[in-house]
């Protein structure tokens, strides 16, 4: 009798640059989120300007040049703060859901791998924190600690971490009584090896999937608490700060909003096509065995 032979399946990693090669979307996302990633980190080499300089003689120009995408209402050039205001956004987005991914899932895998009295206390609470809007979340704990770089950070992981605990959780609820955890129990491997090795391997996609969704919500929340007011303190450059400023000249000089409003709109657009294709990476229907 031969045996029959089965390739395996192929890894996470593997299925998603498979997936975004063919997926034109996913493809065209990548490549904004890594155009605007790279404008950011290079902006010390990129920016032609230093973006806090002030020059009055230039106040509101509009593009030339020299300044390619104008000055603001302090002779400041657009561009240069721009590219400065991405490493912002991208700084406090990131760092939140990263955060939030550490957090939000340790609970929702302790959760559902625990159970009992656990779960449900755990759970309740992901509830309270979900009852909060995300930006409603933000501005009380902004408005409390101060408008910094750490104290928004800290907003915006709050409104994620619930969001992650029960994407975590979900998964493992099914993981957990599959017969290779069981083995795993009958060998006497601890609860800590089985949950990090034999379960967090096999949700980690959902949660990857949820993160680039929820990059593109921190920005968007970071940007509104800036406009608002309660981002980052001026003269630092942020994208939301900086449509806050151009919003008071919005009918003599537009470009003061608009440019910055596109870098939003670029970034975010670029993480939900991504997103996509994260999605199809992880479908079991759009998986070939």
């Amino acid at each position: 009798m031969t045996a029959v032979m089965t390739a395996p399946r192929p890894g996470f990693w593997i299925r998603l640059r498979t997936t975004i090669l063919r997926h034109k979307i996913a493809s065209l996302g990548a490549a904004l989120v890594a155009l605007v990633a790279l404008a950011a980190m290079l902006a010390p080499w990129l920016s032609p300007h230093d973006p806090l300089e002030q020059n009055v003689v230039l106040r509101l120009m509009g593009p030339s040049a020299d300044n390619p995408l104008g000055t603001d209402s302090f002779g400041r050039d657009i561009l240069s703060r721009i590219l400065w205001g991405g490493r912002v956004s991208l700084l406090v987005s990131t760092s939140a859901v990263g955060l939030a991914i550490v957090i939000g899932g340790a609970l929702g895998l302790l959760a559902g791998y625990i159970g009992g009295a656990f779960d449900r206390v755990t759970m309740a609470a992901m509830d309270v924190l979900l009852s909060f809007p995300t930006l409603v979340m933000g501005l009380l704990v902004v408005a409390m600690l101060g408008p910094t770089v750490a104290n928004l950070i800290l907003a915006i992981t709050l409104t994620a971490i619930a969001p992650f605990a029960r994407i975590a959780r979900a998964p493992t609820l099914a993981v957990k009584e599959r017969d290779f955890v069981e083995a795993g129990r009958a060998l006497g491997f601890s609860n800590l090896r089985i949950m990090g090795i034999h379960i967090l391997p096999n949700i980690v996609d959902e949660i990857l999937v949820m993160a680039s969704l929820w990059l593109a919500t921190a920005i968007r929340t970071e940007a509104s608490l800036s406009f608002i007011g309660l981002g980052v303190r001026p003269p630092t450059a942020t994208w939301g700060g900086m449509i806050r400023e151009g919003f008071e000249n919005i009918l003599d000089s537009p470009w003061l909003a608009i440019f910055p409003s596109l870098a939003i709109l670029v970034i975010m657009l670029g993480l939900n096509m991504l997103g996509d294709g994260l999605r199809d990476a992880t479908d079991p229907r759009l998986r070939h065995e």
